[in-house]
């Protein structure tokens, strides 16, 4: 849990800087960087997602994790416990629930996100997740000194996933395998993809309702070693 705990820190010390850099960045400064970023996150999600050796089951996984995600209401969801944070506190413009799902969906999602938390729940290597560290807490300062304190709420959130996951990973460390691992951060990084496209603007999609995907290749693989399927 150290590379989970470390990550965490790292996105509310960011959090707490961009706010205080917030009044010394100018707006357009702001927003290139935040381009930038996006662009950043974009190349992170391609890189992540053509490492997969099956495409098909990509495909597979994007459209049953859409199906589940959006019977669930996932992003709705989310969005409702941003708004929930949000009216506990003084903002009512919708900017600590849009920091909040922006945020915790960039964090979360992805093959770093993955594959570290597995790291470290399979071997105790928190490597992965330290780098990932770095990375948010740049993230979240221009994330917050644009979009506000709600991206230190996802904080939270990154601790309770990635630490699901390596609590999961510690205990189910004779299902995983190498290809496991490999087809999972790529579905992640297609939805890293999303999120980037989603930071540019040039459309919106649903990344929330996609979250299930992730789950396809782990279960795809388990049953295939179940049946004894070569």
């Amino acid at each position: 849990m150290l590379g989970t705990i470390v990550n965490a820190l790292a996105i509310v010390l960011g959090t707490g800087l961009g706010l205080i850099l917030k009044s010394g960045i100018r707006s357009n400064y702001r927003e290139t960087i935040m381009d930038g970023v996006a662009l950043s996150v974009l190349l992170i999600g391609v890189m992540g997602a053509i490492k997969t050796n099956d495409l098909l089951l990509l495909i597979f996984s994007l459209v049953i994790g859409s199906i589940v995600g959006e019977a669930l209401k996932i992003e709705d969801r989310l969005a409702g416990l941003g708004q929930l944070i949000e009216s506990r506190t003084s903002s009512t413009d919708g900017s600590v629930a849009k920091a909040f799902v922006t945020a915790s969906l960039l964090f979360c999602v992805g093959s770093m996100a993955i594959v570290g938390s597995i790291e470290s729940g399979l071997t105790g290597n928190h490597q992965t997740l330290f780098a990932k560290s770095v990375l948010d807490g740049i993230v979240s300062i221009f994330l917050s000194s644009t979009m506000g304190f709600g991206v230190f709420f996802s904080a939270v959130a990154v601790f309770l996933y990635q630490g699901t996951i390596t609590l999961l990973a510690s205990s189910l460390k004779a299902l995983m395998t190498d290809e496991m691992i490999r087809e999972i951060s790529s579905v992640g990084g297609v939805l890293i993809m999303a999120i980037g496209l989603n930071m540019l603007k040039i459309k919106k999609i649903k990344v929330g309702n996609m979250l299930p995907a992730i789950l396809v290749p782990f279960l795809y693989y388990f049953i295939k070693r179940v049946v004894g399927i070569a």
